[in-house]
């Protein structure tokens, strides 16, 4: 990510977390609090947690490993109990218009005419007032550190293993029950990696691969600094090999370095090419392209280029494509795949984004059919930014090919 990306992408993040920390500060601060020190240290304390996200972004590349990873984990996993907050006190808004009534005492209206039966008006009652903005402030409080915390359990849990039987028309019987085991997400970072992603490894391994498909965004740092966290992928066991293709992630680090690095693990890089995966005489393609951002990130020769990675072929086989986003499944039904694997959506992450990724892809994951084209979104093995993971669990998938008939 070029400078001006990152910083046109951090104004309008500290834009985004100032306007939600603004209504936190309301609700949680201003109103359960009377002035005086409590509500200054409290304004204080959600100021500093208003900006170590931005910090944690931005310094990310400029700070050591040791002080970058506890920024990382205190920042994000405040981010994401942030957003909970928010978005409990939002549904709870219309039970506190609902009980304002409540939160006002009956008081006497001096009106010398009126003698005894003067109207009453009904004025604020401080303690009343102090009473409801304390309950919901808990109230939302125990949902967001509840959700929050549940999110962290299961992001950091093993991955869920998912099977996905996926008939090809054109697939010759010999190779019915062949196993792609494929991940995506991994997002090796200060927070992720470690004995997390050697369990993920020995999962992948479990399953008896035939093929072993890692479908982009593996990293979240340069090489010098996460190849420990990387070196349980030289570990992985396929009979016919394991095969990688880029997501947008590697083109905001040293993407050049990582290309080269990856085949020392025992991992090919697939970039616009594709090569044949064999059982006997029987075959198909498995073809694999850049991210759709590629062309963008300044690198000579990077770009999607599905025409390239599939020139050439007999189109009497089957193609398996691997492409780190979704949406390219419109290029891939044009150029007439059986089966497009892919990532990128996390499945959501955290609920209810899930709704917000399908305004730019088709699908946030699972199977699905566009023309005669299917496509299966795995919803990612790890997480970025806040360490949590809710309506989405880590997942590790392995799709069995059917022939038809079988």
């Amino acid at each position: 990510m070029s400078f001006f990306a990152l910083l046109g992408f951090g104004t309008v993040l500290l834009l985004v977390l100032g306007l939600v920390h603004v209504y936190l500060w309301s609700r949680l601060v201003r109103s359960t609090t009377r002035p005086g020190p409590v509500r200054r240290r409290l304004t204080v304390l959600l100021a500093v947690l208003f900006v170590l996200p931005a910090a944690a972004l931005l310094l990310r590349r400029s700070l050591p490993l040791g002080v970058a990873t506890p920024l990382d984990w205190v920042a994000y996993t405040w981010l994401g109990t942030a957003f909970y907050l928010f978005l409990t006190l939002v549904v709870l808004e219309p039970v506190r218009l609902a009980l304002r009534r409540w939160s006002r005492r009956p008081d006497a209206v001096l009106q010398p005419a009126g003698g005894p039966h003067a109207e009453r008006e009904a004025v604020p009652d401080p303690s009343r007032r102090l009473f409801l903005a304390r309950s919901l402030a808990g109230t939302a409080g125990v949902v967001a550190l509840g959700t929050a915390g549940t999110g962290v359990y299961l992001a950091n849990a093993a991955p869920v293993v998912r099977r996905v039987p996926v008939t090809l028309q054109r697939l010759d019987p010999a190779l019915d029950g062949l196993r792609i085991v494929t991940f995506s997400d991994g997002h090796l970072s200060p927070t992720y990696g470690g004995r997390r992603f050697e369990r993920l490894v020995e999962i992948v391994n479990d399953q008896r691969p035939d093929v072993v498909a890692i479908v982009g965004d593996l990293v979240d740092g340069d090489v010098d600094e996460l190849a420990a966290d990387a070196a349980p992928l030289a570990d992985l066991v396929s009979e016919q090999g394991v095969f990688f293709v880029t997501g947008n992630h590697e083109y905001f680090v040293d993407t050049t370095a990582w290309l080269r690095h990856l085949p020392t693990l025992g991992v090919e890089v697939l970039r616009n090419e594709r090569v044949p995966i064999r059982r006997g005489a029987a075959s198909f393609d498995l073809a694999g392209i850049d991210d759709r951002t590629a062309a963008d990130s300044g690198l000579a020769g990077h770009g999607a280029d599905l025409d390239a990675a599939l020139d050439g072929r007999d189109d009497a086989v089957p193609v398996v494509l691997l492409a780190h986003q979704p949406v390219m499944v419109d290029q891939a039904r044009t150029a007439g795949v059986d089966l497009q694997l892919s990532g990128h959506t996390h499945g959501g992450q955290l609920w209810p984004f899930d709704y917000a990724v399908r305004l730019d892809q088709p699908s946030v994951e699972g199977l699905s059919r566009h023309g005669d084209t299917q496509l299966y979104v795995t919803s990612g093995a790890g997480y970025w930014g806040p360490p949590m993971r809710i309506g989405a669990r880590p997942e590790v998938t392995v799709v069995e090919l059917r022939a038809p008939g079988r």
